[in-house]
């Protein structure tokens, strides 16, 4: 619990996902009181002290956190077996985690896109992009697409299409991660093997790539 003489550690990770919520000043100082907080209790009189807020300043402000749900108020039983309240910061934390995998997801895109680009020597059409986000929507992993693009490389043909159908027959046989297409190269006696492009797995592939 803080102490009377402490002061409030906040860490950057902290300070940076709270600034995305776009909150005030006062909502920001409560959120991290109760991110230092042992016990989470609503202690108005304590919170008044540390912050040095009024007591109307820290009940609005209270009220704001929990409109906006970046906090909510659970019941739980004390030692005593008596119901007391507590603060939790789940929701907070739950948008940024949230927030964190969209963004990973944004910088496996980013660069599945680049090694696409640097591999065909040439800027990627929008056709091309809907055609790469449909892999990733679709499961395919990004090494596993990555692998595709190598493979596709390697037997000399530069095509989105030659692609979708290494994927395609790859996910017949239930490969999902690199070591899965390299283990059925090593049992291939290291074979690469050539692949059709008559069958499509996505009719919007009919373009020119």
């Amino acid at each position: 619990m803080i102490s009377r003489n402490k002061r409030l550690i906040i860490d950057a990770d902290f300070i940076k996902e709270a600034l995305k919520d776009q909150i005030t000043l006062k909502e920001f100082l409560l959120l991290s009181y109760f991110d230092n907080s042992f016990n989470l209790i609503f202690d108005l009189n304590l919170i008044k002290e540390i912050l040095g807020l009024s007591e109307e300043e820290i009940l609005e402000t209270y009220s704001s956190l929990l409109s906006k749900k970046l906090i909510k108020v659970e019941q739980t039983k004390n030692e005593d077996g008596k119901i007391c309240e507590k603060i939790s910061l789940e929701p907070f934390y739950e948008n940024v985690a949230i927030q964190e995998q969209i963004n990973e997801k944004k910088e496996t895109k980013e660069d599945i896109f680049s090694s696409f680009e640097s591999e065909f020597g040439r800027t990627l059409s929008p056709a091309d992009y809907e055609i790469i986000n449909a892999w990733i929507d679709k499961g395919y992993s990004e090494d596993l697409i990555i692998s595709a693009l190598q493979e596709a490389s390697y037997n000399g043909v530069k095509s989105l299409r030659y692609i979708d159908k290494i994927l395609y027959e790859w996910g017949k046989k239930g490969f999902t991660k690199y070591e899965d297409v390299k283990k059925d190269w090593q049992d291939n006696d290291g074979k690469i093997p050539l692949y059709e492009t008559k069958v499509m797995e996505f009719d919007w592939l009919n373009e020119n790539n």
